[in-house]
């Protein structure tokens, strides 16, 4: 007979959304509208839902084989930066590469990379019931509306992951960063936010999700820098050179928003309009002025960065293509942002590993 998941962590608080076991809802039991489809079973997907299925939540998982011949090997393991180790043994996990026929879960999470949401949204669309809500938990701003017109019977909604998730080993999800889900409040979130407050994924559910999803992409911009650096994410942003290239981007993208009338949430320690100062200062200064932002533990890494080096197509065209899209819009360039997207791009061609001083000048950053 198959095992419950097991909670291996020491001393971790059972307080919802601290990283720690999962909490119970009142009466003791996790009172899920209904099963959860993760479409896009990659590190997010895996982590989100393995999260809510260790909680008692039924879970389907849609992914490559690559990542769930992992899982089927070896389970699937949570662990993150506070000590939480979550196990589900690979008999409880329901893995698919394709969406299975019949299938009629309460809530989809979309979580494929930005390039493969047309194609995921249409084969929901064939085989899930009208109506039925998709929460995009991907980078970039405009994935939701591309599901939507991809699947124009089901019930697109934005969301947003603000934390790293690294794949340390086939079937270990680790959590190198911490925050809030956040999500555009629609009546079926609202059902399901304490389901995932219990299950240690508190989400924050917004009227107006953009200013929020601009705010991630901000910092987002980080990640061309880290991947063409091959370092992990607190190594890099220890690179004061590197960390001007970060800075030139996020500076040229306040800038387009400020012309186009945005306003970008707040979603690190520091407001928007302070990072590119804060990013150029010399490094001990760094230290003390973002010892916030620093924390992070050396597993952490980009998703852009674990593309390239799995030779997988990047998210550039969803992060520095929404900065280049919009300048265009408002009469606009965003050069700096076009650049970092050509040198992602031509990577596989010619790898290398990029130092902070010819970063700065392969972007042209002085």
């Amino acid at each position: 007979m198959s095992k419950e998941p097991t909670d291996r962590s020491r001393g971790s608080s059972t307080r919802s959304g601290d990283g720690g076991e999962p909490a119970q809802l009142p009466g003791g039991t996790l009172a899920a509208p209904g099963p959860v489809l993760v479409m896009g079973a990659g590190s997010v997907g895996g982590w989100i839902g393995g999260r809510l299925q260790a909680a008692g939540v039924p879970v389907c998982f849609v992914g490559r084989p690559r990542m769930l011949d992992g899982w089927r090997a070896n389970g699937l393991r949570l662990t993150d930066r506070e000590g939480c180790d979550l196990q589900i043994d690979a008999a409880r996990l329901d893995l698919h590469t394709a969406v299975p026929a019949g299938s009629a879960p309460a809530l989809v999470l979309l979580c494929v990379k930005s390039g493969a949401t047309v194609d995921a949204a249409r084969e929901l669309g064939e085989r899930l019931p009208a109506r039925t809500p998709v929460l995009s938990l991907q980078n970039g701003i405009g994935n939701a509306a591309l599901a939507q017109a991809a699947a124009p019977a089901l019930a697109c909604v934005p969301g947003m992951v603000p934390f790293n998730i690294a794949e340390l080993a086939p079937g270990h999800l680790h959590r190198g960063t911490s925050g809030r889900l956040a999500a555009q409040r629609t009546p079926a979130l609202a059902a399901w936010a304490p389901v995932f407050e219990a299950a240690g994924l508190p989400i924050d559910l917004h009227g107006d999700l953009a200013p929020v999803q601009w705010g991630k992409l901000l910092l987002n911009l980080n990640n061309p820098v880290n991947a063409l650096s091959g370092l992990p994410l607190r190594a890099q942003l220890l690179d004061r050179g590197l960390r001007r290239c970060t800075a030139a981007l996020i500076e040229e993208t306040l800038g387009v928003l400020a012309a186009a009338g945005i306003r970008p949430a707040q979603m690190a320690p520091l407001p928007p309009a302070w990072l590119p100062a804060v990013l150029r200062l010399p490094t001990p200064l760094f230290r003390l002025v973002a010892a916030r932002m620093l924390r992070i533990d050396d597993k952490a890494r980009s998703s852009m960065a674990d593309d390239l080096a799995l030779g997988r197509p990047t998210e550039t065209g969803a992060l520095q293509g929404e900065v280049v899209r919009l300048a265009r819009s408002v009469g606009r360039d965003a050069p700096l942002n076009a650049r970092a997207a050509g040198l992602v791009q031509a990577w596989p061609a010619a790898p290398r590993r990029w130092s902070g001083h010819d970063l700065m000048r392969a972007l042209h950053v002085k």
